[in-house]
């Protein structure tokens, strides 16, 4: 990722030093996604949604964002499965705390 683009998303970081070590796997499922679902021309998608998940990456250790990941999605799953995860407050507030994490990254590194 280009330091432009991180210091624009507020995610600067010294030389040498890293984001949160989310796996490799994990960094390119969400570029992938992201890309797929953004406007505008798919090569630049993928340096923007690159740069998106270097930015949540800076805010959160993995392990919080498959926590909170994980309990956003739930909240798309229809039926009494996903009414389990809708019923607990506790991942209404894990669900907000990521959707403000990721919407302030999005708008950081231009994601429409």
């Amino acid at each position: 990722m280009n330091r432009l683009m991180l210091v624009l998303a507020g995610v600067l970081l010294p030389w040498g030093a890293a984001a949160n070590d989310f796996p490799t796997i994990e960094r390119v499922e969400y570029v992938l996604g992201c890309a797929r679902d953004a406007q505008g021309s798919p090569r630049e998608n993928i340096y923007k949604c690159a740069c998106v998940i270097d930015a949540i990456a800076a805010k959160l250790t993995y392990d919080e964002y498959v926590q909170i990941s994980t309990a956003t999605n739930a909240f798309s799953i229809g039926g009494e499965r996903g009414e389990v995860m809708r019923a607990y407050t506790g991942g209404r507030e894990m669900a907000g705390r990521y959707r403000s994490i990721q919407a302030e990254a999005r708008k950081g590194c231009f994601v429409r």
